[in-house]
């Protein structure tokens, strides 16, 4: 087991917001990076409503970090990327009703993402320092 990932603020990043500058990584740690995630349902099908694509984007993401041995609580970096502006809002309440704790934060706006039907997709990379539960394969 390594030392838990540091958590740097370099005076910039609270102009913004409530996530730190910078995450230091120990060496020894286990990463986990998940590509971007959409708020797709199991069946493939998108929420009609915003904030439950973003609450099902995030259970995806928690189900694949639970999938590499990892948890919501070892998510030092998280991106998020939306399409359109007017739900940002929903989104970062979202957000902040899933991640209790303050990892470093991207969030943009972008005209579009590889599938027109997208509002959303989500990437994270959590750092393990824990024993890690059983992974699947």
């Amino acid at each position: 087991m390594s030392a838990a990932p540091q958590f740097v603020a370099a005076g910039v990043s609270h102009h913004l917001g409530t996530y730190p500058d910078a995450v230091a990584i120990p060496a020894g740690a286990t990463q986990v990076v998940l590509s971007g995630t959409p708020g797709l349902r199991p069946d493939g099908t998108r929420p009609a409503d915003f904030a439950e694509e973003a609450r099902q984007a995030w259970d995806n993401v928690r189900e694949a970090l639970r999938c590499a041995g990892a948890e919501l609580g070892d998510i030092v970096q998280v991106r998020a990327w939306l399409t359109d502006p007017d739900v940002i809002d929903t989104y970062v309440k979202v957000r902040n009703d899933v991640i209790s704790h303050r990892p470093a934060y991207m969030l943009a706006v972008v005209p579009r993402l590889i599938r027109p039907d997208l509002r959303l997709k989500i990437e994270v990379t959590a750092v393990v320092t824990h024993p890690a539960a059983k992974q699947d394969e």
